[in-house]
């Protein structure tokens, strides 16, 4: 942060309300301007453009959402936390997706104002950070380069890896489908941070069950349940200053939500089954293949948990987005496993490689690696890989012209093909609307429409 302090803009028709929370955040040191209603916040956010605002949702006049969006039109840099009373809570976590950081629910602990209000600040000045331009050499190349590819996704994501390294923001919120390389991006992001020489852990969330789940990364007391016949440390506690990879975020149990976020919150946590707090230093990097945010508004995963992982978020493209990356990934892979497995393969036949560039890989970047150990291994001897040496999958399934749509003969709804592709969309960029109008060539504002439109978004 910078020795200017921040300004914050106080929205609530509740004049109490307003004084005590604008006396509490000037005491620590912030500038404190109010608004009793939408508009007159309006007109302050356009005239004073303050760093945060603390919104009320009910207001007299414009409500808050509404004064959310027109805020964010007139200054769309402004970090909003919303206010709300439990009847509410809907309604907050429905702004979120207008733009809103985080909500607090009324009546909240000063403490909790504090440590909000410090983070959302802390947040965003990462954000304005990681958008500044970089030099390509702040971090590790080595690290750097074992993103693989030519491809703009490619691209992006080496220069995020390179911004992070000098980044101290806690968490990362990692998104894609499966197989994509969400582990090789979390493990670039710790090598080329200033945690590289502590421990970098991983967990995949979906693969225990939730008690030993728990123990796995919170460590367990002696007799805690059946078996625990000796005191464990769990992965945070053991990766003390490193990274903690959380793979499958999604899955996490709903107790395990709530001690992450006490991780979160105050780098607090105790082990299973026991009393005693205990503290560790760890950037947690939480990956996952679904729509958090979904999950959130239907009441699957806690708001503000995913409110505290997704202070960096980076999405890592599927294999089909960036087929100019295969070759590479190939010649990669294969120089892998001709060290691993002893072999002397190098070279692809003109047809392999024409039928591995026009797969569509719904197993992403682990398909393909999968796919050239299984040659290697089931075929020692070759100095060169040719068609017949690739799984038949690949020779059945060549991906066919994509502009092309087969009509039935019965015929077809326009409408009902439509929202087809706005779900398909939607999908395959895991609920981001941005990279779902460039997959479908249509602009944001187009996008939404037909969202709107068919009561998809």
């Amino acid at each position: 942060m910078t020795d200017t302090p921040a300004s914050v803009l106080v929205v609530d028709d509740e004049k109490l309300i307003r004084w005590s929370i604008g006396s509490r955040l000037e005491r620590r040191g912030y500038k404190v301007s109010t608004a009793e209603t939408g508009e007159d916040a309006l007109l302050k956010v356009a005239s004073e453009r303050p760093d945060l605002m603390l919104l009320d949702v009910r207001l007299p006049g414009i409500d808050g959402v509404t004064t959310l969006a027109r805020a964010l039109d007139v200054h769309p840099e402004l970090i909003v936390v919303m206010m709300s009373a439990h009847s509410t809570v809907d309604t907050a976590v429905g702004a979120m997706k207008l733009g809103a950081t985080d909500f607090l629910v009324k009546p909240f602990p000063l403490e909790t104002l504090d440590a909000t209000v410090e983070r959302v600040l802390a947040a965003a000045h990462t954000r304005r950070q990681l958008s500044k331009d970089s030099s390509p050499g702040a971090a590790d190349s080595d690290v750097i380069q074992s993103i693989v590819g030519i491809s703009q996704g490619a691209n992006e994501l080496r220069t995020m890896v390179s911004r992070l390294a000098g980044s101290e923001a806690t968490t990362v919120l990692v998104e894609g489908e499966s197989g994509v390389g969400k582990e090789v991006v979390s493990r670039a992001i710790h090598l080329a941070s200033v945690r590289a020489a502590r421990p970098f852990s991983q967990v995949n969330c979906a693969a225990l069950p939730n008690h030993l789940l728990e123990s796995e990364l919170f460590g367990h007391e002696r007799g805690a349940f059946t078996d625990a016949h000796m005191q464990k440390r769990g992965l945070v506690e053991s990766a003390d200053g490193g990274s903690v990879m959380l793979d499958e975020i999604g899955e996490l149990p709903p107790s395990g939500q709530a001690k992450l976020l006490q991780l979160l919150e105050n780098k607090t946590f105790r082990r299973v089954g026991g009393v005693q707090e205990l503290r560790a230093d760890v950037r947690i990097i939480a990956a996952t293949n679904v729509d958090l945010e979904r999950m959130v508004t239907g009441g699957h995963f806690r708001a503000d948990l995913f409110f505290r992982l997704n202070v960096v978020r980076i999405s890592v493209p599927p294999l089909r987005e960036r087929a100019e990356d295969i070759p590479l990934l190939i010649t990669h892979f294969l120089s892998r496993f001709n060290q691993n497995l002893k072999r002397e393969v190098r070279d692809v036949a003109p047809a392999a490689m024409e039928m591995l560039k026009n797969y569509d890989w719904p197993g992403n970047v682990r398909q393909l690696r999968n796919v050239i150990e299984r040659a290697l291994i089931l075929h020692p001897l070759i100095k060169e890989l040719r068609a017949e040496h690739l799984p038949p999958e690949l020779k059945l399934k060549n991906r066919t012209d994509p502009t092309l749509i087969a009509i039935p003969s019965d015929g077809m709804s326009l409408q009902a093909t439509e929202i087809k592709m706005l779900r398909e969309a939607l999908e395959r960029s895991a609920g981001n609307q941005s990279k779902a109008a460039r997959i479908l060539g249509v602009s944001r504002d187009t996008l939404r429409y037909r969202l709107k439109k068919y009561e998809l978004g």
